[in-house]
């Protein structure tokens, strides 16, 4: 028991420079293809139809492609392009483009839920594309599309684990690092272990707080 003790003492001041690379990856990733997604869902549901086969395509690709061959994908198929990236941004774009792939869809699911009247109502009291997104569509659609995003949050967190492959110091890259030092890999698995689950753990809770809240009082 002391052994284990120690060896989770020893690792805590190493592991911090790697969990902040996991938040930070996890953060930019989120922000990223939430922006990306919702811009990209909004043209698969109401672009014209270049853009909606466009989007559509690219989507149901990204999603065919397993995270892991997508990562090295862009991580060595950019360089022959002409576009080199280190091994940090290539791992967050593979990440951002799987994670937008799925914004789309959740999107798509949300927005598609609210009744095509809304849309024709909003038009006739002369409001704006815009402003019926803003309005009217989107306070509604929120409401389905929290729960499931907030869920998809922690896949993202879990699969910037992934960026370790590539060389980048993240949490699991740096409990690797002092496995090679303190041969001791059982403790500092399970410090990894205990890490990743406080910060899903807290995720879900707020997603399932949110579900409470956006959730329509059914009569």
């Amino acid at each position: 028991m002391q052994q284990l003790i120690d060896a989770i003492v020893y690792a805590i001041p190493y592991l911090m420079g790697g969990f902040g690379t996991t938040l930070l990856v996890s953060l930019i990733v989120v922000v990223l293809s939430l922006i990306a997604g919702v811009l990209m869902g909004v043209g698969l549901i109401y672009g014209p139809w270049p853009l909606r086969w466009a989007v559509r395509l690219l989507t149901d690709c990204i999603r065919g492609i397993p995270i892991l061959v997508l990562i090295f994908a862009v991580y060595y198929g950019l360089p022959p392009l002409g576009l080199n990236l280190s091994s940090f941004w290539a791992a967050v774009l593979a990440l951002t483009l799987f994670k937008t792939a799925q914004v789309v869809e959740y999107v798509r699911g949300a927005v598609s839920s609210i009744p095509r009247g809304q849309m024709e109502a909003a038009k006739s009291i002369g409001l704006i594309f815009s402003q019926r997104l803003r309005y009217v569509i989107f306070p509604q659609a929120i409401r389905r599309f929290l729960p499931p995003w907030l869920n998809g949050v922690t896949d993202a967190v879990k699969g910037s684990a992934l960026v370790s492959l590539l060389g980048v110091i993240d949490l699991m890259q740096a409990i690797n690092q002092v496995i090679g030092r303190t041969y001791e890999p059982m403790p500092l698995y399970l410090l990894g272990a205990l890490i990743y689950f406080a910060i899903n753990y807290t995720l879900s809770s707020m997603s399932k707080v949110l579900e409470k809240r956006y959730a329509f009082i059914k009569e």
